[in-house]
């Protein structure tokens, strides 16, 4: 079974629902996991925020998180999943943002850098990852992450 089918099994088994808040995977996320049979019985809505003032007006991040920590930080991750839960009134949701790349890296948060959150029942765990590769590995490697991560939180 794939990762996504997985999840889609586990949140069937446990009876509750997910969405994603996705960022620098553009819906890659919500795309990988309606793609399994009988997922619409557990996925709420998928938020693609690309722009910071849809995580603020959408997600409830405050403009102060990004302020301090950056759009790709552990705690605007949080944030969102958070929000996410609340917005879609899921118990469980993914939040993906970082920098795809190939521009838009800087020393401190390179191409690559990607931070990622999990909600479940309000509860959060956040990892930070750096991936190699082109625009569209990255995204595909966040999505990968995105989906252990949840598996892993759920388990």
């Amino acid at each position: 079974m794939t990762r996504e089918e997985q999840l889609v099994a586990l949140l069937k088994e446990k009876n509750m629902t997910i969405t994603f808040a996705e960022s620098c995977t553009g819906g890659l996320l919500s795309g990988r996991f309606v793609n399994v049979s009988g997922a619409s019985d557990v996925y709420r809505v998928g938020l693609v925020t690309y722009a910071n003032e849809a995580k603020v007006d959408l997600l409830q991040v405050k403009e102060e998180t990004i302020a301090s920590y950056g759009v790709v930080s552990q705690e605007t991750a949080t944030e969102m999943a958070l929000g996410a839960c609340a917005f879609a009134k899921a118990q469980v949701s993914c939040a993906v943002t970082g920098v795809a790349g190939p521009t838009g890296g800087t020393p401190k948060k390179p191409v690559g850098m990607v931070c990622m959150a999990c909600c479940v029942n309000g509860n959060v765990v956040t990892e930070e990852h750096h991936f190699q590769g082109n625009r569209q590995e990255v995204r595909e490697a966040s999505v990968e992450a995105a989906l252990a991560l949840a598996l892993r939180c759920l388990l």
